[in-house]
């Protein structure tokens, strides 16, 4: 598009400061080329188009660090009983019912539909971890042509494991080395990332190759880290010691480790993540839907350990996971100060970028990418510049966000998405779900 001036009653530049109020952004191609003042960006730029934006938020785009798209098709499966535990939710319902049955098209509808949801969420990047063991080769190239067609940046990953068999583990390294060469081949806004379940589903050895392999590519490694009790007690009775020792043991904990999850550390684990630079992934929604607890996320950020925000693909409306972080570490801490809105709203863009590696993606500064988005400010009491975080935070929904955009292009204007049609997005996603769940129904 044309050179564009944006124009809002507020601007976020970073969530490390206060907004400002009448002031907007001049988009160039992919990047931010200026920010000042309304009637200066008028006057510097006469030539530019206009994106009026009264009673609008511009904001950095948010940055989900953590999905599973396919997941949505296992909304409201029938089950002829809930699973009483993490371990029998693997065992007895996510991995025979879900994962294991998902092929191509199924993920290809259900990252279409996903696709949609992020952007009317205000989500311009991305991480996804696709299990899907009997999709291998090719699950990620198949995503991949959707992500690109809806315009979104994304990394993405196969999650390897050696729970089917050695063999199965080896293709899904394999998967995510090919497909990572692929992205830094072509270039664009989709990338690869090395991915593995955890240690009690990968050897020792398999766990040492996905790092190997990741380090001759350039990539970070991802993999969910004591998401419930079970894995911390894998790893004491099999190891002698916690995950993120065992980790270290194997001589693989570092800044190119991204670890999801992460609900029961313990205080030196904590210390561990911060001295070597790993990076973490908080799903304050779906570990307590999984009845896994809550991250000591207050405790890791004070450490310094770098944090992002993620759905997990459980509630995908990304403002419901950051009100998760708001209220659930002030609850658990007793603490009304804990966890302010300001910091959710870093985590939910700048943050999360940095836990994926990005440079130049998370705020509205002058060379930074333009992955931005522009939000409703019509609340009930008036917004100012010392409460609009807790505004938002408190009182926005994806059904505010009124428009998106991703490395200067628009994916949505007015509250509507520009390049599909929901209508067909949803029509296809419930066939997509019909068909995992006749085969559910046979279990």
């Amino acid at each position: 598009m044309a050179d564009v001036l944006i124009l809002p009653s507020w601007l976020i530049v970073s969530a490390h400061e206060e907004p400002r109020a009448g002031w907007g952004a001049r988009i160039v191609g992919d990047t931010i080329d200026d920010v000042a003042p309304h009637d200066e960006l008028k006057a510097k730029y006469p030539g530019d188009a206009l994106w009026q934006a009264e009673g609008q938020v511009l904001s950095p785009g948010f940055v989900n660090t953590h999905t599973h798209l396919y997941g949505v098709l296992a909304h409201g499966l029938p089950l002829h009983k809930a699973p009483a535990g993490f371990w029998p939710f693997l065992t007895e319902f996510w991995w025979p019912m879900v994962e294991d049955r998902l092929d191509h098209d199924l993920i290809r509808a259900a990252t279409d539909f996903q696709c949609a949801l992020m952007i009317k969420s205000g989500v311009t990047t991305f991480y996804d971890c696709e299990e899907a063991p009997h999709s291998l080769p090719g699950c990620l190239e198949a995503q991949a042509e959707i992500v690109r067609r809806h315009g979104l940046r994304a990394f993405l990953s196969f999650e390897a494991t050696e729970r089917v068999s050695s063999e199965n583990g080896q293709l899904g390294l394999k998967e995510n080395a090919d497909f990572i060469s692929r992205c830094k081949q072509r270039g664009g806004l989709v990338s690869g990332m090395m991915c593995f379940h955890t240690s009690f589903t990968c050897s020792a050895t398999f766990i040492q190759r996905a790092f190997a392999m990741a380090r001759e590519l350039g990539s970070l490694v991802h993999m969910h880290c004591s998401e419930g009790s079970h894995e911390p007690a894998y790893a004491l009775e099999h190891f002698g010691m916690r995950p993120m020792h065992y980790y270290r043991a194997l001589g693989v904990a570092g800044a190119d480790m991204l670890a999801s999850q992460c609900v029961h550390l313990g205080a030196d684990e904590i210390e561990l993540m911060a001295r070597s630079g790993i990076r973490m992934s908080h799903m304050p929604l779906s570990n307590c839907e999984v009845g896994g607890g809550i991250a000591p996320v207050p405790e890791l950020i004070e450490a310094g350990v770098t944090v992002g925000l993620g759905s997990d693909s459980y509630i995908d409306d990304f403002f419901e996971v950051m009100r998760g972080a708001f209220l659930i570490h002030k609850a658990n801490r007793q603490d009304p100060t804990t966890m302010p809105a300001d910091l959710v709203w870093y985590l939910a863009t700048e943050g999360g970028a940095r836990a994926l590696g990005l440079e130049k993606v998370g705020r509205i500064q002058p060379g930074w990418q333009a992955d931005l988005q522009l939000i409703d400010a019509t609340f009930p009491t008036p917004c100012e510049a010392h409460n609009l975080y807790d505004q938002l935070v408190l009182y926005r929904s994806s059904t505010d966000v009124r428009g998106v955009m991703v490395a200067g292009k628009v994916l949505l204007d007015g509250g509507m998405l520009l390049h599909a049609d929901e209508r067909q997005l949803l029509a296809a996603t419930h066939r997509a779900a019909n068909k995992l769940w006749s085969k559910t129904r046979t279990v």
